[in-house]
């Protein structure tokens, strides 16, 4: 047996299925944690001049290590890794000798040597931190050091990404580091087997996309669950279990490097996890059809109103007198007012919120969800209560089946449960107290391994979208022919299209990257770099792939970001700028909007945005500009509003579900 496979044979079993018991905490607790969170933020300095302590303890443990061969190396990762395991908290002077080690290894298998700002982030990582590190800083390699480090110590170590793609990427990627070291690498994506799936799990690091992880977890609950009856019949029936065994599918929650951590924590936890199965739904199918034939017949404000910041619809008087009417008429379920006002507010809601090329695309006939914040197409994600089927209907399609919930639990709740959480992202700064008040969660800032080249250009504000459009693509097709390439940045599917018409308008060779078509996303995105290239990407679709800068583009100016929109969240504009100027590269961002945007008609700022026009008419620009980003923070304000309700209503519905001897 060789020195590497002895190696790993002797870490320690994890504890069956460890996971961090549930707390809910009272009112007074979010409340005064909130109150501290900022505090805990605004000290992110400090904990970064700390994490500095790791580069002098690993540079103090290298000298003679590349004298070494593989055997010998190996010893001593085993020596470090016994010491490490000794140690309750982990220090820099413990560590650092390790992430030598590590880093020397890392250079023999994948030609890749950790810098000493990675070291710091990996550092952070391992101290169960989000480390803030710039795009193109190297997360992917930094999080190697932590995993091997953890993995070594004992631990079952999950680094989670955003996608499938990613998750794929990066563990083929670093296998052959963790195979030095006797680690086995495990990787978990759509389309597996219930037992292909276990037998990744039981790997010593594991990647994962966020969704994969939390749906598995669900199934897992399921299992476990000393509920016993009801709910292992559900899950029979979600996945066929009669004939397998019920054993389950991971081995608990140990040790997270979430990736992107500002999207997997943050803006994912809008939304609930729910585990669902189909159900007999040819009775709810004929309401829904007559749902939707009402809801075509009532009109806007006199009817119902439509509240386009909180996207919510509300039946006027007048409506509710016309549903009682057709109650009358169709009997049965419509005869019940709740029924009636459920089903027609939801079928108003699939005509007027929901929006084709911008919550949605139609994908093989089918309804397929976008994320609004990466431009992906969520797989296997299904609106609720009926309104995934509506908006099929609205489309023409066929409408699937409706399905039951089987488990829910929030992103919050399942990620708390970890027993160690860590992460990397970007952009963190403006979270970090809401990630400090509901996960623990510290940020530190990691400083760039060279010096930052980014020009950023005072935003433009144009009166209508057709003008900022216009002015897109003259300047791209101007950047193009001089040799800059160019990465048009959009909020939607629909806008990447609006932004298409404009470049084939004035003749501009381009490339589109949405929801439509992800197969060919890293190449796309790969290729923006090239001298001349003009790129048109939905917010940060291909997030996670460099952008290369090809022959002479950084002799031009480096690569120009062209930002649209504004978002609705600031931080996703920094991950946008962040595409360019990259590893101190030179690099620009213009932003170009319009009073036209998204942003101020969803925050319902139409008199404000006219008076911003006139006064942008008469030549004075900075109203519109503080316009739009106020109307940012209050979308921002807005959604952390949304995850603190939704959080506090999962908890409220564990605590009721638990005391009545029924979990999740």
């Amino acid at each position: 047996m060789s020195e590497s496979s002895t190696l790993a044979a002797v870490l320690p079993q994890v504890e069956p299925y460890p996971e961090r018991p549930s707390v809910r905490r009272s009112k007074l607790d979010q409340a005064l944690r909130r109150v501290l969170s900022h505090g805990v933020a605004a000290r992110a300095g400090a904990r970064t001049r700390q994490l500095r302590h790791i580069v002098a303890a690993t540079h103090r443990g290298a000298p003679g290590l590349a004298g070494l061969g593989d055997a010998a190396l190996q010893d001593r990762a085993r020596l470090l890794a016994a010491r490490l395991k000794r140690e309750e908290t982990i220090g820099a002077d413990a560590l650092g000798p390790l992430f030598a080690v590590i880093r020397e290894a890392s250079s023999r298998t994948i030609g890749m040597r950790h810098h000493d700002v990675q070291l710091m982030g990996a550092y952070a990582l391992v101290r169960g931190m989000v480390a803030e590190m710039n795009t193109g800083e190297g997360k992917s390699l930094t999080a190697t050091l932590a995993a091997v480090a953890m993995a070594l110590r004992g631990r079952a170590v999950h680094v989670i990404t955003v996608n499938d793609y990613l998750a794929r990427r990066d563990a083929e990627k670093f296998a052959p580091l963790y195979a030095f070291f006797g680690l086995q690498t495990g990787v978990v994506f759509e389309g597996l087997s219930r037992e292909e799936r276990r037998t990744a799990y039981r790997a010593h690091v594991v990647y994962a996309a966020n969704k994969e992880i939390a749906f598995d977890y669900l199934k897992d609950r399921l299992v476990l669950s000393s509920a016993g009856g009801p709910l292992r019949r559900k899950l029979r029936t979600v996945e066929g279990l009669a004939q397998t065994d019920e054993r389950p599918i991971m081995r608990g929650l140990d040790f997270a490097i979430v990736d992107e951590a500002d999207s997997v924590l943050i803006d994912e936890a809008r939304t609930p996890l729910i585990l669902s199965g189909p159900a007999d739904s040819t009775v709810e199918a004929r309401s829904l059809k007559q749902a939707l034939v009402v809801a075509h017949h009532l009109k806007s404000a006199e009817h119902f109103r439509l509240d386009p910041v909180g996207a919510k619809v509300a039946l006027t008087a007048a409506g509710q007198a016309i549903l009682q009417r057709v109650g009358a008429t169709l009997g049965g379920d419509w005869r019940s007012a709740i029924f009636r006002e459920d089903a027609v507010t939801k079928a108003l809601t699939a005509l007027h919120v929901m929006q084709k090329n911008a919550h949605y695309i139609i994908q093989d006939s089918k309804i397929a969800i976008v994320d609004e914040y990466s431009g992906r197409v969520m797989a296997d994600r299904f609106w609720s209560d009926g309104l995934h089927q509506l908006v099929e209907l609205k489309e023409g399609a066929d409408p699937s089946p409706q399905r039951v919930t089987m488990a829910r639990m929030t992103y919050q709740r399942l990620f708390r449960r970890y027993r160690s959480l860590s992460g990397m992202t970007g952009t963190a700064r403006e979270i970090a107290a809401e990630l400090w008040e509901v996960y623990d969660l510290t940020v530190v800032r990691i400083p760039t391994h060279r010096p930052p080249r980014r020009r950023v250009v005072r935003d433009v504000v144009l009166p209508t979208a057709e003008t900022r459009w216009n002015a897109v693509a003259r300047l791209a097709k101007a950047l193009s022919a001089r040799g800059v390439p160019v990465l048009i940045g959009t909020r939607s599917v629909k806008a990447s299209l609006q932004a298409g018409d404009a470049l084939r308008a004035f003749q501009v060779p381009h490339r589109i990257l949405n929801a439509v078509d992800e197969t060919a996303e890293a190449d796309i995105v790969a290729s923006a770099g090239e001298a001349g290239r003009v790129t048109v990407a939905t917010n940060m679709a291909g997030r996670g792939t460099d952008i290369i800068l090809g022959p002479g583009v950084a002799e031009r100016g480096g690569l120009h970001v062209i930002m649209t929109e504004r978002h609705e969240a600031g931080r996703i504009d920094r991950q946008l700028a962040g595409r360019c100027a990259r590893q101190g590269d030179p690099g620009c961002v213009i932003v170009m909007l319009s009073l036209e945007d998204a942003l101020l008609v969803d925050a319902g700022m139409k008199r404000r945005a006219a008076l911003a026009g006139s006064l942008l008419r008469a030549g004075l620009s900075w109203p519109a500009r503080r316009l739009m980003l106020i109307c940012q923070r209050l979308a921002e304000r807005r959604h952390a509003r949304i995850r603190r309700d939704l959080l506090r209503s999962d908890e409220d519905m564990d605590f009721a579900l638990a005391f009545a001897g029924a979990p999740e």
